[in-house]
């Protein structure tokens, strides 16, 4: 609860900033575009400078568990030395770099960039170690730390900075000098550099530094999940990145910012996705010898499709409330919204069918359909964005995704059967479909009829779901009667 909390709550906060950029800095000008741009570079390169360790870790961990510690230095110390090497590179060839990546202006993106997804590679092991000790206070008080500074910050300088002094005063001039994008940039820097200070303590354990015997072993347990994970983060941010060189320009960049604000409207399912990850991956891995182990995989998926399914048809309801998240400017791409939730939606359930390759080893498997899905989201995109812009770029995820999710089906079930409840899985999707195709059909009555009609429709998820799971629902109402009497 902890874990999933601090994940909800924190992201939620985050989202606060949604807002306050779209009021703030006008579609027209591209600059949240620039934005969303530049942070699906750093998502990918994130994955790229862990390379897999934070699973390695785990893996590694729970099979050493007497050296642990000499597991963690290890990973620690490979992460850190490939995320010192990055920035140095970065840095020195700044010049190539920015303009290869349509920056030449504003080489300063890429130098803050850069400095940032090091660190928050560098602190992605450390998080690890707190998930695998079961420290999730510290986990959570971490990670709402750097969100509520990071509001604090954005608030500061667009709301009150802007106040300060006189039109040709300091504060004035380095704000103009810095740019509305570029103070984005560097408030993520500060807040992720103190977050930092926090693993002081922990920091100590690396004087055992890298454990030869453990080195290689890890390094090649790893390296099949460093293209798993290059391959499945392209399939969340590869239509972000691409979208510029099929779309040049500001008009690329208006349209990217549009669909980017919309879509973290459907970031709910992403939310509960990590949230989930952070609670379920360290108990998969400690409880794999469990003889229920693939009866509780299969329980656990109904309920996560269950979960995110509703969230879908909350959204989807609702979304004449949620539009508010962004300024109007902004509004024409949520009719991607409820196809990026369905992406969402397929890719937790791959990673919850991904669990087959991870125990038994074989994470090359991983990388291979991760790739094949990302072949497919890219040439999506790269047919159809043309014609269709940012909707295919939606519509490529969906078909990545899916691809992913059936083969990894396909493929798990052959490796090591797990009883997964698909009639009821397929049925719960139908009903949020059909559901979903109830509000396209009232969308010309006025919205207060589209919000009465949503909620019913809301109620018809959820009456559906408690009558089909009316087991579970009887034994949870019982242990609350139990305990209150």
């Amino acid at each position: 609860m902890i874990y999933g909390m601090s994940s909800i709550v924190g992201r939620f906060l985050n989202y606060l900033l949604v807002p306050l950029y779209t009021y703030k800095i006008a579609a027209a000008t591209g600059g949240y575009g620039v934005i969303t741009n530049v942070y699906a570079y750093t998502a990918l390169l994130l994955v790229m400078l862990t390379f897999g360790m934070e699973t390695t870790f785990f893996y590694f961990a729970n099979r050493e568990r007497d050296r642990w510690h000499e597991v963690f230095s290890t990973a620690a110390w490979m992460v850190g030395l490939v995320a010192v090497a990055f920035v140095t590179l970065c840095f020195v060839f700044i010049s190539p770099i920015s303009s290869a990546l349509g920056y030449e202006n504003h080489p300063e993106y890429i130098r803050v960039m850069a400095s940032v997804v090091a660190l928050d590679a560098f602190q992605s092991i450390f998080f690890a170690r707190l998930r695998f000790e079961g420290r999730a206070w510290k986990f959570a008080s971490l990670k709402l730390f750097f969100i509520i500074f990071n509001i604090g910050l954005n608030l500061f300088a667009f709301l009150v900075l802007p106040t300060l002094g006189q039109p040709d005063g300091f504060w004035q001039s380095w704000s103009a000098r810095v740019g509305q994008v570029g103070m984005v940039f560097l408030i993520n820097l500060v807040c992720t550099s103190v977050v930092t200070l926090g693993f002081l303590p922990e920091l100590r354990d690396m004087r055992r530094g890298i454990d030869r015997t453990l080195m290689l072993p890890m390094l090649r347990y790893t390296w099949p999940l460093l293209l798993l994970g290059i391959a499945g983060i392209l399939n969340q941010v590869a239509d972000k990145i691409v979208f510029r060189f099929i779309v040049p320009g500001a008009e690329g960049e208006v349209q990217l910012g549009i669909y980017g604000a919309c879509v973290k409207i459907a970031m709910i399912m992403a939310i509960i996705t990590q949230a989930f990850r952070y609670a379920y991956e360290p108990f998969v891995f400690g409880g794999s010898r469990d003889k229920n182990s693939s009866e509780s995989q299969a329980l656990v998926m109904k309920y996560f499709v269950v979960f995110t399914l509703a969230a879908f048809v909350v959204v989807v309801c609702y979304i004449d409330v949620f539009r508010y998240l962004v300024n109007a400017d902004y509004w024409d791409g949520l009719r991607a919204v409820p196809i990026v939730m369905i992406a969402e939606i397929f890719m937790g359930v791959y990673f919850n069918l991904s669990f087959w390759y991870k125990l038994s080893g074989e994470t090359y498997w991983g990388a291979i359909m991760s790739a094949i899905g990302c072949v497919v989201l890219l040439a999506v995109n790269i047919v159809f964005v043309p014609r269709y812009g940012y909707m295919a770029c939606a519509w490529g995820g969906v078909a990545g995704y899916g691809v992913c999710m059936v083969m990894s089906y396909v493929l798990g079930q052959r490796k090591g059967p797990v009883p997964y409840p698909v009639k009821a899985i397929a049925g719960y999707f139908l009903l949020a479909m059909v559901l979903y195709g109830c509000t396209l059909l009232v969308q010309g009555l006025p919205v207060g009829w589209r919000i009465a009609v949503g909620t019913m429709l809301v109620v018809v998820y959820l009456a559906v779901v408690a009558y089909c799971e009316r087991a579970l629902v009887g034994q949870a109402v019982g242990r609350l009667v139990r305990r209150r009497g």
